[in-house]
């Protein structure tokens, strides 16, 4: 039963994959706007269409810094003119948890554009941190700027990744492990250490 249902998915993410190879540089854009599929696959498979000579890398990494930039307006315009009840009714049709958004929250409210580009990194945060950004009406520039600059080095990593693993870029996990993880800890570490100089500061502020 279980290999059934690989099978099936196997096939389904196959169909999804030939369009985007389909749509070339749209398929990219598209693909990482709606992400029915996780980005890193996407921009990995486009990074195999430049091996092919089908797509250029320049041009990968720019359609797949749009469909980021994309995807992220769409949560921040859920979360600023959806709010809470949207969510409640929707999220999870979007893959969105409550618990995550929550957490989100109280992370955006708190530390504001530090948890925006920060939460761009890390597991949980890289989908949800948008939403609160959009609840807590954060500026729309300011917003746009800390997620391009974030999104930049992702699409670079995964579309080179998918182009120097070539036909072998389903692989691309494995890969892009020793490359992940240390940027994960990066950011947990820049996280960290703006939360603890947050606390001093409002400490050093109490009167005495």
């Amino acid at each position: 039963m279980l290999s059934g249902f690989a099978d099936a998915v196997h096939l389904w993410l196959g169909r999804l994959l030939d369009w985007v190879e389909s749509l070339g540089y749209w398929g990219i854009i598209v693909g990482l706007a709606v992400e029915v599929i996780p980005s890193e696959i996407v921009l990995s498979f486009g990074g195999y269409l430049v091996s092919q000579g089908r797509i250029t890398f320049a041009g990968a990494v720019v359609c797949g810094t749009i469909g980021a930039m994309l995807q992220q307006w769409i949560l921040y315009a859920i979360g600023r003119y959806g709010g809470r009840p949207f969510l409640l009714k929707y999220g999870k049709y979007l893959h969105l948890k409550q618990s995550h958004i929550e957490l989100a929250e109280r992370w955006v409210e708190r530390y504001g554009p530090v948890v925006v580009f920060t939460g761009r990194f890390l597991p949980v945060m890289r989908q949800v941190v948008s939403v609160p950004a959009g609840m807590a009406r954060m500026n729309l520039g300011v917003f746009s700027l800390l997620t391009l600059l974030a999104s930049i080095p992702w699409c670079l990593l995964f579309v080179w990744l998918g182009w120097t693993l070539g036909d072998q870029w389903e692989k691309v996990d494995e890969k892009a492990a020793p490359y992940v993880q240390p940027i994960v800890l990066i950011a947990l570490a820049a996280l960290i250490l703006y939360f603890l100089f947050q606390a001093v500061r409002r400490k050093s502020k109490q009167p005495r």
